[in-house]
């Protein structure tokens, strides 16, 4: 069990060496934060091997962190795309009453 856990962490760390290098070249800035969209699932896959590993579950909390971290980065970039901003104030239809 311990030698399959070990390879798994060895796919996964040249998965995230074939990732790293999209972040760095791109093309393309969307190109680039989808791979570090992928670049936070790789780390929270070793995260969870190494806790496979060590037999333990007090990483579980990092991994989700991590998760809701990404999720959020990468839907305030899909927004900022869309409309330019991550937050918006529309002062025209903003009244005081």
């Amino acid at each position: 069990m311990t030698t399959l856990i070990i390879i798994a962490l060895i796919i996964v760390s040249l998965a995230m060496l074939g990732i790293l290098y999209r972040v760095i070249i791109g093309p393309t800035l969307p190109d680039r934060i989808v791979a570090l969209d992928a670049l936070g699932i790789s780390l929270m896959a070793m995260i969870a091997l190494f806790s496979v590993l060590l037999n333990t579950k007090h990483y579980i909390g990092i991994i989700m962190l991590l998760g809701v971290l990404a999720f959020l980065g990468t839907t305030a970039f899909a927004k900022f795309l869309q409309k330019g901003a991550i937050i918006e104030y529309d002062r025209h239809n903003h009244s005081n009453h």
